[in-house]
């Protein structure tokens, strides 16, 4: 048997996952919901961090209480770390200067490499639970150029009202008929849409509902957090594909 190297507490899950402090239900697809990966990660709830606080005030208040539980998760094993609110992108580049490992803190992040496989005159649209609290400065952070379509949801019947104020009943149907009008609205004011992307990352049940209405591809929290994953630990093949006569 070869030789194996230690280092870690806990071994198999290279992700973690820097979570607020809710009590509103996650559903099977929402980044809270274990079952919604393919793959085993990491949970850390970090204390007061509520959708209010980090949503409408400003996250960067919090940023020494994200930071402490992220140097947790990479004490227990985590090779990489992501966060479950796409506005907490205002934290990018401390999480990552902090916790010395890769951090994807939003989904946001996938906006300019999304618009690099865009046909000529098509371009990335967003989604996002409150837009007028996704300032320049959350865009700044992820990369996203600051005139990218934004529609909210925040207009809507129950989505927004839900997740912010942290209900702990969740009306699925109500919040996906929100979803459904806002990427509507989203493709019909704005022209050459070829792409959508979900800021937060309470959106991704919704995901395939979006699809289906308008046709486009949509990208999320899982998409970015699966392509992470997929490096942190890339999938073994067969040995004899390890053959350089097979390449």
């Amino acid at each position: 048997m070869s030789v194996q190297s230690g280092g870690k507490t806990i071994y198999g899950a290279t992700v973690g996952i820097l979570m607020l402090e809710t009590r509103f239900p996650r559903i099977p697809g929402d980044i809270g919901n274990a079952s919604t990966w393919p793959f085993p990660v990491h949970y850390r709830v970090v204390d007061g961090a509520t959708p209010d606080r980090i949503v409408l005030q400003d996250a960067r208040a919090m940023r020494d209480a994200f930071i402490h539980e992220g140097r947790a998760l990479v004490r227990m094993g985590c090779d990489g770390i992501v966060t479950n609110c796409g506005f907490l992108s205002v934290l990018q580049n401390d999480l990552k200067a902090e916790l010395e490992v890769p951090v994807a803190s939003s989904a946001l992040m996938q906006v300019p490499m999304i618009a690099q496989t865009l046909p000529p005159g098509r371009r990335v649209g967003v989604l996002t639970i409150a837009k007028d609290s996704l300032t320049p400065d959350h865009l700044y952070c992820a990369g996203v150029p600051p005139d990218t379509p934004i529609m909210g949801t925040d207009g809507g019947r129950c989505f927004s009202q839900a997740i912010l104020t942290d209900q702990p009943d969740l009306d699925f149907d109500a919040c996906r008929l929100d979803m459904l009008e806002a990427a509507q609205a989203l493709v019909c004011e704005h022209d050459g849409i070829g792409a959508i992307v979900l800021e937060c990352t309470n959106m991704v049940p919704y995901a395939r509902d979006i699809r289906r209405v308008t046709g486009l591809p949509v990208y999320s929290i899982y998409t970015l957090v699966t392509w992470f994953q997929a490096a942190l630990l890339p999938r073994a093949f067969p040995a004899e594909l390890d053959d350089p006569r097979h390449g």
